[in-house]
């Protein structure tokens, strides 16, 4: 399997989840403080949304890479 073909699988695949979620969410450590036995951390909730033509262009350039493929 070429490198090609491995990078339209990655960009069909992305595209794909990306038109489906729409962005995805991770948790930052942000503060942290020992006070003695007693810890107190603050996490953030952080989001990212990915733009819809983003992922349709993954998509898009993902099947032209492995329908450009099948034809040689």
């Amino acid at each position: 399997m070429g490198i090609a073909r491995i990078i339209g699988i990655l960009l069909v695949a992305g595209g794909t989840l990306g038109l489906i979620y729409g962005g995805f969410t991770y948790t930052r450590d942000t503060h942290s403080a020992k006070l003695g036995p007693l810890v107190v951390q603050l996490h953030e909730r952080e989001t990212v949304y990915v733009p819809v033509i983003v992922s349709a262009a993954a998509l898009a350039l993902g099947a032209l890479l492995l329908l450009g493929l099948r034809s040689k």
